[in-house]
This record gives structure tokens, sequence and C-alpha cells, in this order.
């Protein structure tokens, strides 16, 4: 395991013991989905940016060339779980574009400002992700 996935598995563990709370994090939400090319079962956590009743997935990478490794996963199997505190349920990842993604992205940037940089970071478009409650 590199530092990156032990650090990830830290606050994975730090945000189920305290029910959705990371100290030194913003809020997050986790988002269990499966690989791409594997079909493993994979934990993210994520800036909590909530839309309503849907949560907003921004696949920043800090402003990285390439999209994070969690984007292929979302749209190969968009059907995925979303930890959020205490809630945990079944939902599907929609990628949105136009002005929906334009409005998502807004908020988003809201919630958390440094989403804005990274878009200046970077020539490829920011995807968005709106992650949707399915029937239980």
């Amino acid at each position: 395991m590199n530092d990156w996935q032990k650090r990830n598995q830290q606050v994975i563990e730090d945000f189920r013991a305290h029910a959705g709370h990371v100290e030194g994090w913003s809020p997050l939400v986790l988002i269990t989905m499966k690989g791409a090319k594997t079909g493993q079962e994979r934990i993210v956590p994520l800036m909590r940016v909530q839309d309503g009743d849907r949560v907003l997935a921004v696949a920043s990478k800090g402003g990285s060339p390439k999209h994070p490794e969690w984007y292929n996963n979302l749209v190969a199997n968009p059907d995925v779980t979303v930890e959020n505190g205490h809630d945990t349920y079944p939902a599907t990842a929609r990628i949105l574009t136009g002005t929906e993604r334009e409005k998502a992205f807004e908020l988003a940037a809201k919630v958390f400002p440094p989403y804005a940089e990274y878009q200046q970071k970077t020539s490829r478009e920011i995807p968005v992700f709106a992650i949707e409650r399915t029937a239980k």
C-alpha cells in the first residue's frame, strides 16, 4: 500500500468512526464504487458538495491534466453507495454537461473554493457528476 492509499484508508476509518467528521478536513462523503477494469470495490473520500437531494462529485485531481482514477470507475459503473455521516444509501452517478455542469461547478467552487483554482491550472474541463439517491 502506497502513502496515498494509507492516507485514504485512514480518512475512511476516521470518517466511519466519527459519523462523517474527519479532523482537519472539510466535510466529506464516501463513495463506494466498482473499479472499471477490475470490478473490485473501491472507496473514495470526496468533498461533500450537497446540491439539494443529490451530492456532486468533482473530478478535479487538484487541477492535474488527467482525471482522477475514480472518474473512469464512475463512467463504467455508475451504481454506487454513498456514506454521508450516518446516512448510507444506494445512488447512481451521472456526468453533467452544458449549463447543468456549469451551475454545479459554480456551486462546488462556492463550497470548496480551491476547485476554481484547480480549473485555472488545467486545460481540461473538470468533470462534475451528480450522484442521486436511488429507490431502496
